[in-house]
Formats: C-alpha cells, structure tokens, sequence
C-alpha cells in the first residue's frame, strides 16, 4: 500500500462501507465505484485497495483513464460499467472497454451497440417516477424496449436506476417499483443506491449499487 497514500484510506472507507452493507443484508451486494472526475491515480488506488469494478459517465473521460491505466501496467484492470447518458456518436469510441452498459435508455443506442459491441451486456435504465431531471424510460415502456434490445441479441441482464430526490419513503417507493420490475420481467441484476441511499436500496432489492464519495471522497472541482 506504500505507492499511494490514497489506498489506505479508500481500504479503510470500503471497510466501512461493508460493515453498512452487512447491517442490512447486503453482503452479497456488488460494489461499482463511482470514478467519474478522478483521475487514473486515484482509480489505481481503488482496485489496490480490494475494488474491481469501475463506474465511468462520460466517454471521452474513460478513454483516457482506460489508456492511462494500460500504460501503467495495471493489473488485472477493472470491470467497467458505463453509468452515464449515452450518446450514440461515443459509443464506437469505447465499446471495447465497457463491460457492461447500464444506462440504455431508448432502442437507438441499443441498436448503436448492438452493432460496435455485438451480444453485450446491457441494463435497462429505467425512471421509476418520471423525474424529468433523471435519465431513464419510463416505465410503460420497459417491456417493449426489453423485447427490442434482446432482438438486437443484446444481454439484457437487468434494470438500473436513480432514486428521486425526497424524503426516504420516496425513494423506497422508486426503489420498491423498480425492483418489482426486475422481479415481474425475470431479469438478474438490479441496479439502484448511491452512498447516501445504499441502506434502502439494499432492503428493497438491489444486486448492485453504484458509490462515489463514501469511497473516493468528493469530485474535485473543474
């Protein structure tokens, strides 16, 4: 741990972050670090200290980060999930680094993939409570968009979403909603909770939440 004084600190808040996990049951969970506005050294730090898998927003940000990490001799490099809006014009550019796409939200850039990353693992994002300041489909359309991407030969593994802003029993509603769809559609993977939302998300289903700050600390700022 010597190489960076940042991977005893991220142990230490993983530690941390387990021991929340564990007081809900949420053992079993899968932990994607959020490393959107960090930069390769901090990434580095993360999979040192016992992480595996990366949650990255922007593409461009990914490229050079993925590029860095490449040259630096890191390994086994991360999983990388993309969490952000997906511009069908980017996806060409890191369709071989992304693992998995969690936040396919309409069956143009499904069709984008499909064809830069055939057979891929995908999440549906979906906006359990039509927050207009939130990506995702709405709900009616999920069974639509889940027959189309899986027409497309795509992995459609699970959904994925944000909780809305508001008061706890909200987000449990949203959390409760989404989970029901994974469950109604026979789908594996449930995406949803961030650090200030985990516990929840956790008691309502999730297989997988998405954590920035509570590991990495705050953003710096551009």
């Amino acid at each position: 741990m010597a190489e960076c004084p940042q991977v005893e600190v991220i142990a230490g808040r993983l530690n941390q972050l387990r021991l929340r996990m564990a007081a809900v049951g949420g053992e079993k969970v899968k932990i994607v670090v959020v490393t959107k506005g960090h930069d390769h050294q901090m990434v580095k730090a993360a999979l040192t200290a016992g992480c595996n898998t990366i949650g990255e927003s922007y593409s461009q940000e990914l490229a050079s980060k993925y590029q860095t990490l490449v040259q630096a001799d890191v390994a086994p490099m991360p999983q990388v999930h993309f969490i952000g809006g997906l511009q069908r014009n980017k996806i060409r550019k890191i369709a071989s680094l992304v693992d998995v796409w969690q936040s396919v939200d309409r069956i143009e850039v499904g069709k984008e993939i499909a064809r830069c990353a055939p057979k891929a693992h995908v999440l549906l994002q979906v906006n359990p409570t039509a927050d207009a300041n939130k990506g995702g489909c709405a709900v009616s359309a999920v069974p639509q968009l889940l027959e189309e991407l899986t027409n497309l030969q795509l992995r459609v593994v699970g959904l994925m979403g944000i909780a809305p802003m508001g008061s706890p029993d909200c987000v449990r509603s949203a959390f409760k909603l989404l989970r029901s769809l994974v469950d109604q559609h026979g789908l594996k993977e449930c995406s949803m909770g961030m650090s200030g939302d985990l516990e929840i998300a956790i008691e309502q289903g999730a297989t997988m939440i998405r954590i920035g700050t509570a590991l990495l600390g705050a953003r710096a700022s551009k």
